[in-house]
């Protein structure tokens, strides 16, 4: 029995399990809709309680599903812990933690509801292969997320000292300049911020410069990473 459910719930080439695969995803798709469509202001109350149904019966099978992946693994620990284990207590924690809670915090907890569509990467292979890029490449990601955080301070200390006499209000500290270095390097460039004194404008020349080439390194690292990952399935 616990091997023709574990056929079922996991990714297996039998119609069962297509079944419920789909059931799965087409769930998933709906709640999200109904987390959207709760937004809405000024509902009517039969409306609010159809969206209701769909919530509590989302949230039972979502916690049949969990249960029946816990029964069915090989090691247990192991899955609560991995990444699809987490993302699945995640869709229905929300659910059990508003029962008691004060209604002021119930809006932040409703949130996490997001978390359910992180469940259609399990069924998405082309989402696979860019789980299998992130883990082999999670080495470089990390390095060019620590020379990022370097250049970020080293922005916003160098934009500080050319900019805080001229406009205080803005770079008063570093602190405060840590908002212009972030949005600078990113190269979205609010423009709520910037510098007016000559020396200010050349280091940004430069800064946005260095944020050409920060948006394009993770893009060559994940490619490259996907293309092996890719190589390697097909073989």
């Amino acid at each position: 029995m616990k091997q023709q459910i574990k056929n079922i719930v996991e990714i297996h080439d039998t119609p069962l399990s297509r079944i419920f695969a789909i059931f799965i995803q087409v769930l998933i798709l709906v709640s999200i809709v109904t987390f959207t469509v709760e937004t809405i202001p000024d509902l009517d109350p039969s409306t609010r309680l159809v969206l209701n149904v769909v919530e509590v019966f989302s949230v039972v099978v979502f916690t049949i599903e969990y249960v029946l992946r816990i029964y069915v693994a090989d090691s247990k620990p192991k899955f609560i812990f991995s990444f699809f284990g987490i993302i699945d207590l995640l869709a229905i924690l929300p659910f059990y933690l508003s029962f008691g809670v004060d209604l002021r915090s119930l809006r932040a907890l409703r949130f996490l509801r997001l978390f359910r569509i992180l469940k259609l990467v399990r069924y998405n292979r082309a989402m696979n292969h860019f789980t299998t890029a992130i883990k082999s490449a999670k080495e470089e990601i990390l390095l060019f997320l620590f020379i990022t955080l370097i250049l970020i301070y080293f922005a916003a200390v160098g934009i500080y000292y050319f900019e805080n006499a001229a406009q205080p209000e803005h770079f008063s500290s570093i602190f405060d300049s840590l908002w212009w270095a972030i949005v600078t390097l990113t190269t979205v460039g609010y423009g709520d911020v910037y510098p007016i004194t000559v020396g200010g404008k050349v280091f940004t020349f430069f800064i946005l410069l260095i944020g050409l080439g920060i948006v394009a390194i993770p893009t060559g690292i994940i490619s490259s990473a996907l293309t092996k990952s890719v190589d390697k399935n097909a073989e």
